[in-house]
């Protein structure tokens, strides 16, 4: 079901909701039909990312602005009578520490996911109980992403920020916060701080205890993302135009939105595989089994079942820089014959490589520029794809669903087709995390579970491409360039 904004605002429906996609570039807000889930306009805002080197981070109240900004532009553009909203909700880019005062005010510059000057704080957790110690009580070895090991990098080398801390949210929570004045996450992106157990339900207080933060701290982890976390405040009405007391959901990271987007779920498709590739590369499937694999973020999903998680760092951005060097368009690619292109520009968290840097291997004369770009696009495409085989799924074959701004490209479509054999699922909607988190916040204001309500919407609906013989030659060189050089990578 394509969606597209409405033509005829006179033709607008009596009831809406709104989803917000805060990511790490921009906030989108997609206002939707509530009964029929049909895009009836979207606004955006750009973010500012700072930083060199490992740093990367954004100001949380540029995030506020353009949540202003993004749902302002969707209302003019819907011709919406804004009390037909009955519900809003965010989805957030995750991991990000947001440090706040004792007034709610930001401390700093939220570190944001793709900030690698943790990796020596995640190492050092890691070492403290080990590998397997994580698996079992969060799902996830601590990475340079996770919150808990950003939380550890303040500490240290900003011991008076950290001390004047009051409250940490992630970038969803602070929105939510905002929004309904109350300080609350939910299962799935509290899952990716490596402070919460999926099995319990709860935060653990050992590793609490571990990386020097308290319970008190942190956001209350709500039932699920469609739980209401609160009403609009008064000022929060104001300052974006719509009526005071309608519910907040509780909200989720991008990710789990994209998933309920896509209708994945206990009350929708479980163990169907999921590839988007956009600024980072992930993978990831709704199930009912627990995940076990370093590779993996062990999360849970909104709705309560699990969403085990493969993500890279580098992915559509890292092979147009690609492009851009060889002076081609991106589409101006061919298989990249003999060489190996591992495109890890940012480091790399998938494998985890945080002080890694792009490796060309295999030159010769009759190489072309063409071959080199395709075999970016290979190197990006098979980390990806690496921890897919990793997943804890119960239908092996099933399609797999591409989405992400790569999911509009070619090259990008038929590499991953190439490599990984498999049939491919290109869904009609665009804006899938926004359509997930206002299926959330049509969760809050009826009591419907979202997953439901998505799969109702058809939202996950799409084209399917066939599957085609897989490249196992191309598999193989990659692989074994990748893992004959990680040693290397890691000490550069």
């Amino acid at each position: 079901m394509p969606s597209r904004p409405a033509q005829n605002p006179a033709t607008a429906p009596v009831s809406a909701v709104i989803g917000v996609d805060s990511s790490t570039q921009s906030t989108k807000a997609a206002v939707v039909d509530t009964a029929t889930g049909r895009l009836l306009a979207v606004g955006r805002a750009p973010h500012t990312v700072t930083g060199q080197g490992g740093a990367r981070e954004s100001d949380p109240e540029q995030w506020w602005q353009a949540l202003r900004t993004a749902v302002a532009a969707a209302l003019a553009e819907s011709g919406l009578d804004p009390a037909a909203v009955t519900g809003i909700a965010v989805a957030g880019q995750q991991h990000g520490l947001v440090t706040l005062d004792a007034d709610g005010n930001p401390l700093r510059p939220a570190l944001l996911w793709n900030d690698t000057r943790s990796a020596p704080q995640a190492a050092a957790l890691t070492a403290a109980l080990g590998r397997e110690a994580w698996l079992d009580r969060t799902g996830s070895v601590p990475v340079a992403s996770m919150t808990a090991a950003k939380w550890m990098w303040l500490r240290g080398h900003e011991p008076a920020v950290a001390a004047a801390t009051a409250a940490v949210r992630l970038p969803h929570d602070f929105l939510t916060e905002r929004l309904s004045g109350a300080a609350v996450t939910d299962p799935g992106d509290a899952s990716g701080t490596c402070w919460y157990d999926p099995a319990t339900q709860g935060y653990d207080p050992e590793l609490l205890a571990l990386t020097g933060i308290r319970a008190d701290m942190l956001s209350t982890v709500a039932a699920t993302g469609a739980t209401r976390a609160g009403h609009l405040t008064a000022e929060a009405a104001q300052a974006l135009g719509l009526p005071a007391g309608i519910p907040v959901a509780a909200g989720t990271g991008d990710n789990m939105a994209a998933a309920v987007g896509l209708g994945l779920g206990a009350e929708g498709l479980l163990d169907h595989p999921v590839v988007s590739l956009g600024t980072s590369g992930t993978v990831f499937a709704a199930t009912r089994n627990r995940p076990h694999s370093a590779l993996l973020a062990g999360f849970a999903a909104t709705d309560g079942t699990r969403l085990p998680l493969g993500c890279t760092l580098n992915c559509t951005l890292a092979v147009d820089k690609v492009a851009e060097l060889l002076g081609l368009e991106r589409e101006d690619a061919a298989p990249g014959g003999e060489a190996v292109l591992l495109p890890f520009l940012d480091g790399e968290r998938t494998p985890d490589l945080p002080a890694a840097s792009g490796l060309l291997h295999g030159l010769r004369h009759d190489t072309t520029r063409q071959q080199i770009l395709g075999a970016a696009y290979e190197g990006a495409v098979v980390a990806v794809l690496r921890a897919l085989d990793e997943l804890p799924l119960d239908a092996p074959d099933a399609p797999l669903r591409l989405i992400g701004g790569g999911a509009k490209g070619t090259m990008w479509v038929e590499t991953v087709r190439r490599l990984s054999g498999r049939a491919v699922i290109l869904p009609d909607s665009a804006e899938l995390v926004a359509l997930g988190a206002a299926a959330l916040a049509a969760g809050a204001a009826t009591g419907r579970d979202p997953v439901a309500l998505a799969t109702e919407w058809g939202t996950g609906e799409g084209r399917e491409l066939p599957a085609v013989p897989r490249d196992t030659a191309t598999w193989d060189r990659v692989t074994s360039v990748l893992d004959r050089a990680a040693p290397a990578l890691l000490t550069t």
